[in-house]
């Protein structure tokens, strides 16, 4: 499984109503970092395949769910299981990092 686009009108179907785990990027085009980790979130929704989902929002086209989630910096990840925030960070990290906070997470 790739990443998937979330929207602000898309955000509860694709991420609090998911009957799997979600990773959730928050994310902007200008962001290096947010760059830097991206094909490492590729790489990792592609390695659990359908056992997680893995969405990214654009925080400049989707300013009402960041806004809601509180994101004041960027990257920030939140990863979702049964519709509720059980983990969250801000920054970039290493794909290792990454798969580590996720395992631990889920």
């Amino acid at each position: 499984m790739s990443t998937v686009a979330v929207t602000d009108d898309t955000f509860d179907a694709e991420v609090k109503n998911s009957s799997v785990p979600v990773v959730v990027d928050f994310w902007a085009e200008w962001c290096g970092p947010c760059k830097q980790i991206g094909p490492a979130l590729e790489e990792l929704a592609a390695e659990y395949g359908d056992a997680i989902k893995i969405a990214k929002v654009d925080v400049d086209n989707n300013p009402n769910t960041a806004a809601a989630m509180g994101v004041r910096g960027i990257p920030s990840l939140f990863i979702f299981k049964d519709g509720q925030v059980v983990s969250n960070k801000t920054g970039a990290a290493p794909k290792a990092a990454l798969k580590g906070w996720i395992d631990e997470s889920i």
